[in-house]
């Protein structure tokens, strides 16, 4: 939750705004250099989650990489000092602009997703005089037990390589020779809280890499992906993700080969509690069954409630009255602009601050100008430093 001064801080700022609490950040990074970064494993961090500079800024002195989508992620991640060899590059649909802009800088690892992207990516690093280091992103056909639109390792999923694949791409892959294999590549979908579905891909991944080997080939690394979540419910129980069972998992069910190494793209579970969109009351309605807190904030701030159906706590700031029920909407002419339905909160009125948590990973990166909507400003925790969104 949030001190007194902090709310006090936030009374002077016009609403909606993102606030990011780079202390909790760090605490979040110190796990996983203790229980991640301290086995040998290498973190990228999903610069999709969050691209603002002073959220990289703390993601580079704890010595994580980058995980990338797209050519401009790959030169945001550039401009924040991160090396060239700390960037994998990963995305179904990327352009022949996008990966000479990977070439251009000499990256760790294209993630490569079909044969046709690997015959493409060969054409270019040939014609650039370059040999670009190629990890296959293969389809597992997990089920990762989470929404479907943020289901990746399925066989119906557009990602990756699938099983029935394989065949064509040993035959094609002695033909590239432009191109260095260097390692296979997963991710299986998002917000997954069950470790299960992990446990599950490390079967795959072994088998996977057998079958490698006994087609010559030695794998310098293995990409796990990211995927691990975090407790939109009650997120003051758990500000910090369980790191220790999450890499203890992999630990103990990976069969590595000597020297192997293992990399991560974690991003919601980095960065995602750090962050809340502060909004401000605008209206209350009464309504028959239920109460309407319409706010300043909508789905162009946050749209994962419209978009994935996604459940964010709604904490008021500056009410301690008794409760009401209230739907908390935004003022979006979408009937999908709707936070919470029927949730019990302190009686608010016209004017109140409320914090919508855990909107740290996938908030801020996804605003849009819907409506002529103006990009919200986001403030640090440390001064209640303001910068505009990506700055």
């Amino acid at each position: 939750m949030f001190s007194n001064t902090q709310i006090k801080s936030f009374k002077k700022l016009q609403t909606p705004f993102y606030y990011y609490d780079l202390d909790l950040l760090s605490r979040t990074l110190n796990q996983i250099k203790e229980h991640g970064l301290s086995k040998g494993f290498h973190v990228h961090f999903a610069i999709k989650a969050n691209f603002n500079f002073p959220i990289l800024k703390l993601v580079k002195e704890a010595g994580l990489g980058i995980d990338c989508v797209s050519g401009k992620e790959i030169e945001r991640a550039i401009e924040a000092g991160f090396k060239p060899n700390q960037i994998a590059f990963a995305g179904v649909g990327k352009t022949d602009e996008e990966i000479l802009t990977g070439l251009r800088h000499n990256i760790f690892s294209f993630n490569c997703e079909s044969l046709q992207e690997l015959e493409i990516l060969n054409e270019l690093a040939f014609s650039c005089g370059k040999t670009a280091n190629v990890s296959i992103r293969i389809n597992p056909n997990v089920e990762a037990n989470t929404h479907k639109y943020i289901t990746t390792g399925l066989n119906e999923n557009k990602f990756g390589i699938t099983a029935d694949k394989l065949p064509a791409l040993f035959d094609l892959l002695p033909s590239f020779k432009a191109l260095n294999l260097t390692g296979i590549h997963f991710h299986i979908g998002s917000q997954i809280r069950d470790l299960k579905p992990f446990a599950d891909l490390c079967e795959k991944v072994n088998n996977l890499q057998d079958l490698f080997e006994q087609k010559g080939y030695q794998l310098e690394h293995i990409n796990l992906g990211g995927g691990y979540g975090i407790d939109y419910e009650t997120p003051d129980e758990e500000p910090v993700p369980d790191f220790k069972s999450f890499f203890d998992l992999f630990e103990h069910n990976l069969e590595l080969r000597e020297g192997q190494q293992v990399h991560f793209e974690l991003g919601r579970s980095i960065v995602g509690q750090c962050g809340s969109l502060i909004s401000k009351v605008l209206y209350i309605k009464e309504g028959i069954a239920t109460n309407f807190a319409v706010i300043d904030a909508g789905m162009t701030e946050l749209i994962r409630p419209a978009l994935y159906q996604a459940s964010h706590k709604v904490d008021v700031l500056t009410s301690s009255k008794p409760e009401k029920i209230y739907d908390v909407v935004g003022p979006i002419c979408e009937s999908s602009d709707t936070f919470q339905r029927g949730t019990l909160l302190p009686e608010i009125k016209r004017g109140d601050l409320v914090a919508i948590r855990s909107a740290g990973a996938y908030g801020e990166v996804m605003s849009s100008g819907f409506n002529l909507r103006e990009r919200v400003k986001a403030y640090y925790s440390h001064k209640l430093e303001n910068n505009n969104t990506g700055q």
